[in-house]
């Protein structure tokens, strides 16, 4: 297979993990036409903006980045460099989870990182020890085992509807959001077709790390 197929798979990875994991945002443009230093890209974004991230919402945000890797591993039994981005949000969006929104049971319900990556650390956050960054990085791999092991279980199971998804990709290269989701034969009402309850949103919390080039809250899964 060459490139550009490999390059389908990688975005039908991220797109059908998106399409099949609850609560995920929907999946609104799948292209395999190279930009810049970009082979393709994976477009999703919520259908009304949100103010605050649950933990299942954020380790679906875990699955849908590496479902591009998890597609390469499974079709190809290799890996490459292409999931470099994917990685990245990966790493981001574990790290807040486990050091700032008290989502790791091994660390509990305290703040052990500062708010930015370099910034100052959080009212009432002291200087962590040896020992808690180790935690740190062991929950931080947890996290991230535990979604590639799904994405994989998911993607192995619904293969064909892969190998579909890829074959649009190959014949119009670029799929909007029907489009997709007729292609890979699941379910889906747009949002523009249906009623969106209107909630009072909360008080607003940090954004998770969107992937490289787009902002949150849509976010681009890219090769």
């Amino acid at each position: 297979m060459d490139d550009r197929t490999r390059t389908a798979y990688h975005e039908a990875g991220h797109a059908l993990v998106g399409m099949l994991t609850p609560g995920a945002d929907p999946v609104r443009k799948v292209s395999i036409i190279p930009r810049g230093m970009s082979l393709g890209v994976t477009f999703s974004s919520p259908d009304a903006d949100r103010y605050n991230y649950d933990e299942e919402y954020l380790k679906g945000r875990l699955r849908v980045a590496l479902g591009g890797r998890v597609a390469e591993e499974l079709v190809y039994g290799t890996i490459t460099s292409g999931a470099e981005s994917d990685l990245q949000q990966v790493t981001a969006i574990a790290r807040q989870m486990v050091g700032r929104w008290g989502m790791s049971p091994a660390i509990g319900p305290v703040a052990v990182l500062p708010s930015e990556g370099n910034g100052p650390l959080l009212p009432g956050v002291a200087e962590t020890s040896e020992l808690t960054q180790q935690t740190i990085d062991a929950e931080v791999r947890r996290l991230a085992d535990e979604a590639h092991e799904s994405a994989r279980e998911l993607l192995a199971r619904e293969r064909k509807r892969l190998d579909a998804l890829v074959n649009a990709l190959l014949e119009a290269e670029t799929l909007d959001e029907e489009a997709a989701y007729a292609a890979a034969g699941v379910p889906h009402t747009p949002a523009d077709t249906r009623t969106i309850p209107v909630i009072e949103p909360p008080v607003a919390a940090s954004e998770p790390p969107a992937a490289v080039g787009s902002e949150s809250p849509a976010t681009k899964d890219e090769t």
